[in-house]
C-alpha cells in the first residue's frame, strides 16, 4: 500500500531501474508516516562514502506524538540496501551520469520501505513529447469509448 508517491521524478527522469530500500526512522517519523504526514516532492537520494542518503523527505510531526523530542522534518535520512546493490548504484552513478531520486514510500510486511529509482534526467524536449504522447493517449480512449 503507498504511502507517498513522487510524481514528479516520472516527469523530470527516464527511470531505468527501481531499487526497494529501507529507511532509518526515529519513533515519531513512524507515527507521523502512519498519519501521512510526508512529502517526497523535493527530495532527492545521495551516495555519502558507502552510505545511501534521502534528503528533503519533509515528514510533518505530529502534535501529540513529538512533545518529548525536537523534532526535524527535513532531517537526512539513512537507507538500508544490501552491499551489493549498494556497490552497483555507486558504480552506476559515479561513472555512467546516473542520478537516484525517491520514487514511492509504502509499506511492506509492516515496515516502511522507500522505492528509489536509478534515472536518467530528461531534456526539455522529452518532457514535451511525453506530454503530447499521454495527451494523445487520453484522446484515443475517449474516441474509443465514444464508439
Amino acid at each position: 500500500m503507498s504511502i507517498a508517491q513522487n510524481k514528479k521524478a516520472f516527469h523530470d527522469y527516464f527511470i531505468e531501474e527501481r531499487f526497494e530500500a529501507g529507511i532509518v526512522l526515529e519513533g515519531w517519523e513512524v507515527k507521523a508516516i502512519r498519519a501521512g504526514r510526508v512529502n517526497l516532492k523535493e527530495s532527492y537520494v545521495v551516495i555519502k562514502g558507502e552510505e545511501i542518503v534521502v534528503i528533503g523527505a519533509h515528514i510533518s510531526p505530529l502534535p501529540t506524538a513529538s512533545t518529548h523530542v525536537q523534532p526535524d522534518p527535513l532531517r537526512t535520512r539513512k537507507l538500508l540496501l544490501h552491499a551489493e546493490e549498494i556497490r552497483k548504484l555507486i558504480g552506476k552513478v559515479e561513472r555512467a551520469g546516473y542520478t537516484l531520486v525517491p520514487l514511492d514510500m509504502h509499506y511492506r510486511n509492516g515496515r516502511i520501505k522507500l522505492e528509489i529509482g536509478l534515472a536518467k534526467g530528461k531534456k526539455q524536449y522529452d518532457k514535451r513529447e511525453a506530454e503530447k504522447e499521454r495527451d494523445w493517449q487520453r484522446e484515443r480512449q475517449r474516441l474509443m469509448r465514444s464508439k
